[in-house]
């Protein structure tokens, strides 16, 4: 259960890295508490000055709306294939497979390229 709500928090400030500047000041205020600070709902309560409800509220409001601009655009999913091939390049250069290295940086070139003209 505590594993499964960390997993939660990882993942609500990793979108929040991406989305954040598409949430309210309160929703941004709510959530930097909840999952960096790691306070519960009764403390940014009376930290934000408002209900135990109203925290959950602007959580559930924030989170539902930084999964659906995920789900629509995509782009911290194309941010980490990006950071994952670009690691992977780098491991095939200092191995000396440029082959590789080259393939993987084609690779995602080209999925930059599809993704661009799909914007």
């Amino acid at each position: 259960m505590a594993s499964e709500e960390i997993e939660k928090k990882v993942e609500l400030a990793w979108l929040m890295a991406f989305y954040g500047g598409m949430l309210t000041e309160k929703q941004r205020e709510v959530l930097t508490l909840h999952c960096e600070e790691d306070m519960s709902l009764g403390e940014i309560a009376r930290e934000a000055g408002i209900s135990r409800q109203g925290v959950h509220d602007l959580l559930t409001r924030a989170a539902r709306r930084m999964f659906e601009m995920e789900e629509k655009l995509g782009v911290a999913q194309r941010f980490q294939r990006m950071e994952d091939g670009l690691a992977q390049c780098r491991r095939a250069l200092r191995d000396k497979r440029y082959a590789d290295a080259e393939k993987t940086l084609d690779d995602l070139i080209q999925l930059d390229q599809e993704e661009s003209n799909g914007l």
